[in-house]
């Protein structure tokens, strides 16, 4: 079989994973293919996710590399033997990776804990509050890829409501509650989806006010997801110049320590709904 030419953020994690194995148990990668019958190069394609990988493979690697972890080796044979490719793939040829690689994160995630100081979180906003962000993208983006940007969100925001949808956790500043993006319509339409989706099981949307005596922040956009174990937690950066996936078990956990704080400095979930329906109310 072929290597990939493209894989997926989820086969770029187990190379990347696997690979962290490898290095704890001191081993290079010449040691570990010989431990499999396999060169170098063979070793360096797994860990780039260019190279599938079977059950049986992943667990002779993991034990190759000392590893006792039961509960991290059997979620990384499900990376390595789920290979269907979800609906996001329809659109690697219209929109940017980072695009796909945050719905597949999405998409596998048991929980989720979002923060966002300026913007509505994307799996929480309306067709047209989108439609308002994306048109003022700099450099600016013609009709057509608009319109991808948009059908592209919905579709992530599919998984609020589907069958079994993980937890979802918004941690919004008041800031991003009086943006009148699109005018005062769009602006409380925005409101009201909010509230209605607050109200969900699994949904819980928490507000910073502006009165806090603390602001904690990463200064930009946070999503955090959780894994089936805590070394496969994944979080996203939304900055100014792009989007980047962190993975490193020192920077995931600094990050959870902020959304942590952030979070203290909330309106507990029935003030925070209370006050999104003042601010609605008043649009």
């Amino acid at each position: 079989m072929p290597p990939r030419r493209t894989p997926t953020a989820r086969q770029l994690r187990l190379g990347v994973e696997l690979r962290k194995l490898r290095e704890n148990a001191g081993l290079t990668a010449r040691a570990a293919g010989e431990l499999i019958g396999a060169n170098q190069a063979h070793i360096s394609n797994i860990e780039t996710g260019r190279f599938g990988l079977s059950e049986k493979r992943v667990r002779t690697l993991a034990h190759n590399y000392a590893c006792t972890d039961t509960a991290l080796i059997d979620a990384l044979v499900d990376m390595a033997t789920h290979r269907a490719r979800g609906w996001w793939e329809e659109y690697r040829e219209t929109l940017p990776r980072p695009f796909l690689d945050l719905a597949e994160m999405e998409h596998h995630a048991r929980a989720l804990r979002v923060a966002q100081v300026i913007n509505i979180p994307g799996l929480l906003q309306t067709p047209e509050h989108a439609r308002t962000l994306f048109r003022q993208v700099v450099p600016e983006l013609r009709p057509h890829q608009v319109e991808y940007r948009i059908s592209h969100r919905i579709k992530r925001q599919a998984i609020l409501h589907r069958e079994q949808p993980p937890s979802y956790t918004a941690i919004v500043h008041e800031a991003a509650l009086r943006m009148r993006f699109g005018g005062r319509e769009v602006a409380r339409a925005q409101l009201d989806h909010l509230i209605k989706m607050s109200e969900l099981p699994h949904i819980t949307v928490r507000v910073i006010p502006f009165d806090g005596t603390v602001f904690p922040t990463v200064g930009h956009g946070l999503d955090y997801a959780y894994g089936p174990v805590q070394a496969l937690d994944t979080a996203q950066l939304d900055a100014a110049h792009g989007s980047e996936l962190i993975d490193s078990v020192a920077q995931l956990a600094k990050y959870r320590l902020i959304l942590d704080r952030m979070q203290e400095a909330c309106l507990e979930p029935d003030a925070s709904r209370d006050l999104i329906h003042h601010l609605a109310e008043d649009t």
